[in-house]
Formats: structure tokens, sequence, C-alpha cells
């Protein structure tokens, strides 16, 4: 197992994770307009972005360990980080390192992104509430006079014998 297929595997990872990043980026804009029109195929097109980066990653383990067995390291932890340093070619261990980074930086990107929607679903959703609050006032804040405890608690919003 070579190392470049691990580094293709690593590309294909950061390039995915940009898609997704750009994807995250138009669900803000269809939040922030409330276009849950535009909202519904880009749930589609992530949920299809998610599925095939678990596809790589998978893959991409699996190139980790046949390297580890392949260059006869053993190794409980075998990650990039091992991998890292154990490679005695500078060039590729500079090759590995950058594309590591490039993920790092995609992977944090995407998940301020993310935090940054699920921030303004929270506000949309508080604000739905509040609407629905005031639309539904208290049967306490209707009766001005004294608190009888008759029908008047039982009597809806709106009253429907006028």
């Amino acid at each position: 197992m070579s190392l470049q297929t691990i580094i293709k595997s690593l590309e294909k990872l950061v390039m995915l994770h940009d898609s997704l990043l750009s994807i995250s980026e138009q669900k803000t804009v269809a939040i922030k307009e409330g276009n849950m029109e535009n909202l519904q195929p880009l749930l589609v097109k992530e949920r299809k972005h998610v599925q095939a980066l678990e596809q790589v990653e998978t893959a991409r383990l699996k190139d980790v360990k046949d390297w580890f067995e392949v260059n006869n390291f053993q190794s409980e932890d075998q990650t990039i980080t091992t991998m890292l340093e154990m490679l005695e070619d500078n060039e590729q261990q500079q090759m590995l390192a950058d594309i590591t980074t490039q993920l790092t930086h995609s992977v944090t990107n995407l998940k301020r992104q993310e935090q940054l929607n699920q921030t303004l679903i929270q506000q949309s959703l508080q604000f739905v509430e509040l609407s629905l609050d005031m639309m539904n006032p208290s049967i306490n804040n209707l009766n001005y006079g004294s608190t009888k405890e008759t029908e008047s608690t039982k009597r809806s919003v709106f009253d429907s014998k006028a």
C-alpha cells in the first residue's frame, strides 16, 4: 500500500468537506431568507455528500491499516500522526502533513458554519414560539376583573356566543 493512495484519499476528503461547506453556506442563506423550498434539496444533497464522505473515510482507514502492515510497523495507534512520525522521506512527510492540515482546516470551517446554522435555526424556533405565545394569550390576561373560577376559565380565546 503506497502513501500516494492515502494522500489521494485525504485529498478526496478535503474536496468533499469543501463541498459540504459550500452546501452549508447555501443552507445559511436559505435559513436567513426563511426559504424552506430551497432548504429541502440542500439537505438531500448534504446527505449524499455525507454518505460519500463515510465511504472515502472507510477506504482511508483501510489504506492506513494496510500501510502499517506492508511496512511492518507494529503500532496500536494507526493514525496519520503516527505515520508522520515513522516516515523517513521528508518530501512525503511534508506532503502528508500539508494535506492533513488542509483537511483539518476544512473540517473546522465546516463545523463553524454548521454551528452558525444551528444557532439560526434555534433563533427561528424561538421566534415562532414567541409568535404563537402572543397569539394565544393566557386566560388570566383576558380577565381584567376579579378572578372567578367558573366557566370563564374553560372558555376559549374566541367567544363563540357572539
